[in-house]
């Protein structure tokens, strides 16, 4: 009777919903790293602290009992700070009450978006390279992915080809600016031939902006909210933890018009409900101040320029950097390697880690380009650029 009651247990087969999802480049080029203490400029994270006067908001918040579930939308401070942002930064006004949406972080709003509009059968344009979490989100959603390549090497929007690839079936298209992995940015003349292209169709826009502050050489971030158009069909997604170095925090906001939100927030009050209180409210109060995000450009501005510079003293050719915090480099003449072989090589030779491009395109497309991150502490680049230097 033993025997057969343990010939009874067992875990039950799957079918995955995700056969092409591993582990990610992040944590085998993480992982790697480790192994063989190299510098890590892999994974877009900072490596040094917050503002104090960040955390001391968030104590204050838990001290003073702001301990309990909020509402589902997120708080109204800190909403309502959202709100002022971005009718200061792109004079656009977003109703508090029904147009702005605090999230646990971009990735879940991401995917709530998606979730909120795709249904089966339904396309969704992704201009590759991107972001690693968008192709998932769209399977998970039952939606088909319609795969158009950003220019080679330039990667700016070809416009000839999203036209090509808008049908009837298409439900939206996600849109990155400024752009991981490039950090090369969209220029009002590109969001308006979009929102030229978008104007006679039914196909929403996913605008991803969460290096909106990460802009360099005194251009402007052009977000979907400075046109028209696009905000009317778009969902804006951007993260407090980007702008204010506190990734782990995993906090971010969505902003849409009410309709679209009503449908987002049917998704979002059954994926998290909502987001942890102290900290919205901490944030919400950091926010009074309007400097720390305008003087973030500057700020990551002389970290990409101190690491340009190093860089250009090895045989790396540098790509431009327009915006967020990555720095892309042409590697041909320095090896003939594939990029994940050199990223590879990178670490166990020169102990440093950098991503190849082609792990952010669905068919591993290679153009002989890899990306560094700089959100460091100088004495981190300045490591970095010293072992780069052998290049």
């Amino acid at each position: 009777m033993e025997s057969e009651r343990v010939a009874r247990v067992h875990t039950p087969a799957l079918q995955t919903k995700l056969p092409e999802v591993g582990t990610t480049i992040f944590t085998v080029m993480s992982a790697l790293a480790a192994e063989h203490g190299a510098v890590n400029l892999g994974q877009g994270f900072p490596d040094f602290d917050c503002d104090p006067a960040l955390v001391q908001g968030v104590n204050a918040a838990m001290l003073e009992g702001l301990n309990q579930y909020p509402p589902m939308a997120g708080v109204a401070p800190l909403r309502t700070a959202v709100a002022a942002k971005l009718q200061d930064f792109y004079g656009r006004r977003y109703d508090t009450a029904t147009e702005i949406t605090i999230t646990a972080g971009a990735t879940q709003a991401i995917i709530t978006a998606v979730l909120a509009v795709v249904r089966p059968g339904d396309e969704v344009i992704v201009l590759e390279p991107c972001y690693d979490s968008y192709v998932p989100n769209i399977a998970l959603a039952g939606g088909t992915v319609v795969r158009v390549p950003l220019t080679p090497h330039s990667f700016r929007p070809d416009f000839d080809r999203i036209a090509a690839a808008i049908t009837p079936r298409t439900r939206a298209i996600l849109v990155n600016t400024p752009h991981n992995p490039s950090g090369t940015c969209w220029s009002a003349q590109d969001m308006g031939r979009l929102e030229e292209l978008l104007a006679p169709t039914e196909v929403l826009v996913i605008s991803d902006e969460v290096y909106e502050h990460m802009v360099f050489d005194g251009r402007e971030h052009q977000s979907i909210a400075r046109f028209p158009g696009l905000a009317a069909r778009g969902f804006i997604v951007s993260s407090f933890g980007k702008t204010f170095h506190v990734t782990g925090w995993k906090v971010g906001y969505v902003a849409a018009p009410a309709a679209l939100t009503a449908e987002f927030r049917k998704v979002h009050q059954f994926n998290v409900f909502t987001v942890n209180t102290p900290v919205q409210h901490g944030i919400a109060r950091y926010m009074a101040d309007p400097a720390p995000a305008r003087e973030l450009p500057a700020f990551y501005q002389r970290k990409r320029d101190l690491f340009r510079e190093g860089l250009a003293r090895t045989r790396l050719d540098l790509l431009p950097c327009e915006g967020t915090y990555f720095q892309c480099a042409d590697i041909s003449r320095v090896s003939d390697l594939s990029e994940p072989a050199f990223c590879e090589w990178l670490v166990r030779e020169i102990g440093v880690a950098a991503i190849p491009m082609s792990a952010f395109y669905g068919g591993g497309f290679e153009q002989r380009v890899v990306r560094f991150c700089f959100a460091k502490k100088d004495e981190t680049l300045r490591a970095a650029l010293g072992r780069l230097a052998r290049l």
